[in-house]
């Protein structure tokens, strides 16, 4: 989602998901500043959904170590940013994000993703918006949810998916808190009943919140509760088992019971917020192994200042979450010149897949004890180093031309890369 770009000091951010792009720093993404295509693009982010016009060469991918992640195929998208990146069964839905040339980042683009190379099937052009967050299919298959982060025509778009390849318009929201623009949009279900938490951009006289969607009655979304968290963003969210997890930016990670021990949608109640090294807390995911139960570590993605197409800060930050009211930071991972945006993990198999922007994807073992390694193994203040542990796997950097990867969907045996430059990315999901 876009924009993650933030401001001066806060990163790409989803910044590209707009607030994203205020995300990524939003960037201080003000210096992100994407770049796709030929030579240059000319849109730079300096804070949420803000643009203005500058030109950035295009720089090499840092050198990396590892296998690469095979390049099955590539659906191409020229004309406008890629965000987002959702695939269910052979359907894939990608947004678009600001401005490129004179394109808006108002298009979902709808794939065929049944071959080796994305093919493109339609465009769906949502109204009033120019710039597009998050897109997710429910746990059902029924519904698809875009995140809209135009100010101040901000909302969500809800389709219905009686037929994947032609989404039909339930609600396009107007108005009220989501108006200042929905960063993004986690659709999940809390005790069997689905709900969109929708991270909400600040804007003039107006703090950045976390808003939830009741979604029962899709057509009409009710708003069953507004919080005022994150400084001075919210990001991403994500929930499962009655757990609510926030990045809240310089704020940290944030835990609330939303339905495990007394809490809910409606009354969210605060368990814990942790500050993790060097804050920018932009994507999450609580990672539990079928093989053994565990379910100890957050996966903590850190967005910094950066350039599109051509630069990115941020590390990937491992919480123990073995007490939720008082998780710790026990490891990190590092990329020399780049930074992460967003992941999906193979849960099954181990492996965390994160976008790295400018240095394509990277594959991580994450199976195992994370927190305990010799001292050889650790950073200076005594975090386990990930790479120095062995744990990159694989990764993937292009195939010849430089690219800036937003976000990762790992399906099957199959991972779905999204390029801001270059469209959609059709991988082999293996890291072994």
């Amino acid at each position: 989602m876009p924009a993650d770009f933030p401001n001066s000091d806060q990163p790409m951010m989803h910044s590209f998901k707009t607030r994203h792009a205020r995300a990524v720093s939003l960037i201080a993404l003000s210096a992100l500043a994407a770049c796709g295509g030929g030579d240059k693009d000319t849109t730079r982010i300096t804070g949420p959904g803000d643009t203005t016009t500058t030109t950035l060469p295009i720089v090499t991918p840092p050198t990396t170590t590892g296998p690469l992640l095979g390049a099955l195929g590539l659906g191409a998208v020229n004309e406008r940013f890629t965000a987002e990146v959702w695939t269910r069964g052979t359907t894939a839905y990608t947004s678009t994000w600001g401005t490129r040339a004179t394109a808006r980042g108002n298009a979902i683009k709808i794939w065929d993703v049944s071959g080796a190379k994305p093919i493109l099937v339609d465009s769906v052009i949502v109204a009033n918006a120019s710039t597009l967050g998050d897109v997710q299919v429910s746990d059902d298959g029924q519904l698809l949810v875009v995140a809209i982060e135009s100010n101040p025509n901000g909302g969500l778009a809800i389709y219905q998916l009686d037929t994947p390849t032609k989404p039909r318009l339930l609600v396009r929201t107007v108005g009220g808190d989501l108006a200042t623009g929905v960063h993004t949009a986690e659709v999940a279900r809390v005790n069997g009943k689905l709900y969109a938490f929708c991270a909400l951009d600040p804007a003039s006289g107006s703090p950045a919140k976390l808003a939830i969607m009741d979604l029962s009655n899709p057509s009409a979304p009710v708003q069953v509760s507004t919080l005022v968290i994150g400084m001075p963003f919210i990001h991403d969210v994500f929930v499962r088992d009655g757990l609510l997890f926030t990045a809240e930016w310089n704020d940290g990670v944030g835990i609330w019971d939303i339905g495990a021990q007394g809490g809910s949608p409606a009354a969210p109640r605060r368990l814990s917020l942790t500050r993790t090294v060097g804050g920018q807390v932009h994507n999450l995911w609580w990672y539990q192994d079928p093989s053994n139960g565990n379910k100890q570590y957050v996966f903590v993605g850190q967005e910094g200042p950066g350039s599109i197409g051509s630069s990115s800060q941020g590390d990937i930050h491992v919480l123990d979450i073995s007490s939720l009211t008082a998780p710790r930071e026990v490891a990190a991972y590092t990329v020399a010149g780049a930074g992460t945006h967003n992941f999906s993990v193979d849960e099954t198999n181990g492996f965390l897949y994160a976008a790295y922007y400018n240095a394509g994807v990277r594959v991580l073992d994450v199976r195992g004890d994370l927190g305990t390694c010799p001292t050889t193994q650790r950073f200076a203040d005594g975090r386990c180093d990930l790479a120095l542990m062995g744990r990159e796997k694989s990764r993937f950097t292009g195939t010849g031309a430089p690219v800036y990867i937003w976000g990762v969907h790992h399906v099957g045996s199959s991972l779905y890369a999204s390029d801001m430059l270059s469209g959609l990315w059709k991988l082999q999901g293996s890291a072994r």
